[in-house]
């Protein structure tokens, strides 16, 4: 095999996505040949390196893994267990491959989550540049007034920067779907706390054209092809 880009190659492998994957890096948790790489551009030969992830021999699978779950509220968005993240997303999926979780959703924040082993896939629906619509229903302390709806599909400010313009629905006083395109930290609760009001619930309800349709809280399926190449798509 050609070499190829240690991050890129674990990404290709399902290990996680490249942004996790240099997390890795820097933290000093993956391996080749006994020693642990330091730096992002290492190259490696798969056929005969030895890369272990957190001591664990990375083991490549042809079949790629595209799962849709319906996280409940309490649980983490994490590859791994550590103490500050006891009850995670992985959890609940059981499958022979090894996936990880796409995007961030925060602990109290439940809903929709694709998990898979496709680390291009993975960019595709995290990256800023693909203005990728995720769908949310809110729910919030105090009143959803004219004036915030007209801020947020104006863009806030966050750290300096505007966000993309939201399209917001109103189902209240204190309640309201939003669709954004960028995936900042917490980002709808800190707009909502800037714009003064403070996130009761939030729920995500879509990621491009999918849907947690009947899944109930903590159950997953295997999406479909015919998902698999809406996700893919522009």
């Amino acid at each position: 095999m050609e070499l190829i880009r240690l991050n890129k190659y674990l990404a290709q492998q399902g290990v996680a996505s490249r942004r996790a994957v240099d997390a890795m890096l820097a933290e000093g948790r993956i391996s080749v040949n006994g020693k642990v790489v330091v730096g992002m551009g290492m190259k490696v030969d798969p056929d005969k390196d030895k890369i272990l992830v957190d001591g664990n021999p990375v083991q490549g699978s042809d079949r790629m893994v595209y799962i849709v779950l319906n996280k409940p509220e309490g649980t983490v968005v994490s590859s791994k267990k550590t103490e500050q993240a006891k009850n995670i997303v992985l959890d609940l999926v059981k499958v022979p491959e090894r996936v990880f979780p796409v995007g961030r959703l925060d602990k109290e924040t439940s809903g929709l989550l694709i998990l898979t082993n496709d680390g291009d896939l993975a960019l595709k629906l995290t990256h800023p540049s693909f203005e990728c619509e995720k769908e949310y229903e809110v729910t919030v302390h105090g009143t959803i007034t004219p004036a915030i709806i007209h801020k947020l599909e104006q863009g806030v400010k966050l750290w300096g920067v505007r966000t993309n313009p939201a399209t917001v629905t109103p189902l209240g006083h204190n309640r309201m779907r939003i669709v954004i395109t960028e995936g900042k930290n917490r980002q709808i609760r800190r707009i909502c706390q800037k714009l003064g009001i403070s996130v009761k619930t939030l729920k995500r309800l879509r990621v491009k054209q999918l849907t947690l349709g009947a899944l109930s809280v903590k159950q997953w399926r295997y999406l479909k092809p015919e998902e698999v190449e809406a996700l893919k798509s522009k």
